[in-house]
Protein backbone atom coordinates (compact mmCIF):
# COMPACT_ATOMS: atom_id res chain seq x y z
CA UNK A 1 0.00 0.00 0.00
CA UNK A 2 3.07 2.13 0.87
CA UNK A 3 4.33 1.81 -2.46
CA UNK A 4 0.96 2.71 -4.45
CA UNK A 5 1.20 5.96 -2.44
CA UNK A 6 4.72 6.53 -2.67
CA UNK A 7 3.98 5.69 -6.49
CA UNK A 8 1.49 8.07 -6.69
CA UNK A 9 3.24 11.12 -5.01
CA UNK A 10 6.05 10.61 -7.63
CA UNK A 11 4.08 10.31 -10.48
CA UNK A 12 2.16 13.64 -9.17
CA UNK A 13 5.51 15.52 -8.74
CA UNK A 14 6.69 14.24 -11.95
CA UNK A 15 2.69 15.94 -13.56
CA UNK A 16 3.79 18.93 -11.71
CA UNK A 17 7.25 19.63 -12.72
CA UNK A 18 6.10 19.13 -16.38
CA UNK A 19 3.29 21.18 -16.50
CA UNK A 20 6.03 23.86 -15.14
CA UNK A 21 8.51 23.38 -17.46
CA UNK A 22 6.23 23.44 -20.33
CA UNK A 23 4.60 26.91 -19.35
CA UNK A 24 7.82 28.85 -18.29
CA UNK A 25 9.28 27.78 -22.03
CA UNK A 26 12.52 26.34 -21.00
CA UNK A 27 11.86 23.31 -22.89
CA UNK A 28 10.71 24.83 -26.53
CA UNK A 29 10.03 22.17 -29.23
CA UNK A 30 13.91 22.53 -30.86
CA UNK A 31 13.07 20.65 -34.15
CA UNK A 32 15.14 20.08 -36.59
CA UNK A 33 12.54 20.18 -39.21
CA UNK A 34 12.53 23.73 -41.43
CA UNK A 35 10.05 24.96 -43.45
CA UNK A 36 10.17 24.27 -47.24
CA UNK A 37 11.36 27.20 -49.39
CA UNK A 38 8.40 29.72 -50.48
CA UNK A 39 6.23 27.57 -48.22
CA UNK A 40 4.90 27.55 -44.58
CA UNK A 41 4.74 23.39 -44.78
CA UNK A 42 7.12 21.59 -43.08
CA UNK A 43 9.95 19.73 -44.73
CA UNK A 44 8.50 16.25 -44.89
CA UNK A 45 4.70 17.12 -44.25
CA UNK A 46 2.45 15.15 -46.66
CA UNK A 47 0.33 16.91 -49.24
CA UNK A 48 -2.50 14.85 -49.52
CA UNK A 49 -4.30 17.38 -52.01
CA UNK A 50 -6.16 15.87 -54.68
CA UNK A 51 -4.85 17.58 -58.52
CA UNK A 52 -6.65 17.26 -62.25
CA UNK A 53 -3.83 16.88 -64.60
CA UNK A 54 -5.27 19.27 -67.21
CA UNK A 55 -3.83 17.02 -70.21
CA UNK A 56 -5.21 13.54 -69.32
CA UNK A 57 -7.74 14.79 -66.76
CA UNK A 58 -6.89 12.20 -64.04
CA UNK A 59 -6.64 12.70 -60.56
CA UNK A 60 -3.35 12.55 -58.60
CA UNK A 61 -1.99 13.71 -54.78
CA UNK A 62 -0.04 17.02 -55.92
CA UNK A 63 3.20 15.36 -54.28
CA UNK A 64 2.65 13.41 -57.04
CA UNK A 65 2.95 15.41 -59.62
CA UNK A 66 5.23 16.86 -62.54
CA UNK A 67 5.21 21.25 -62.24
CA UNK A 68 5.39 23.43 -65.22
CA UNK A 69 4.41 27.32 -64.70
CA UNK A 70 2.73 28.44 -67.84
CA UNK A 71 2.16 32.41 -67.79
CA UNK A 72 2.50 32.35 -64.51
CA UNK A 73 -0.21 29.77 -63.60
CA UNK A 74 1.02 26.81 -62.26
CA UNK A 75 -0.05 23.09 -63.62
CA UNK A 76 0.74 19.82 -62.45
CA UNK A 77 0.63 16.63 -64.53
CA UNK A 78 0.49 12.71 -63.51
CA UNK A 79 3.51 12.20 -65.24
CA UNK A 80 6.62 13.21 -67.79
CA UNK A 81 4.87 12.24 -70.70
CA UNK A 82 1.27 14.02 -69.68
CA UNK A 83 3.57 17.00 -69.79
CA UNK A 84 5.44 17.00 -72.92
CA UNK A 85 1.98 16.15 -74.99
CA UNK A 86 0.63 19.37 -73.01
CA UNK A 87 3.39 21.21 -74.28
CA UNK A 88 3.11 19.62 -78.08
CA UNK A 89 -0.40 21.16 -78.35
CA UNK A 90 -1.00 24.22 -80.19
CA UNK A 91 -1.54 27.08 -77.61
Amino acid sequence: MRLLILLGIIYLVYRALKSYFKSSGLFQNTSSQKPVSGSDKIAGEIDDVMIKDPYCEVYFPKRNGVHLKVDGKDLYFCSKKCKDKYLALPH
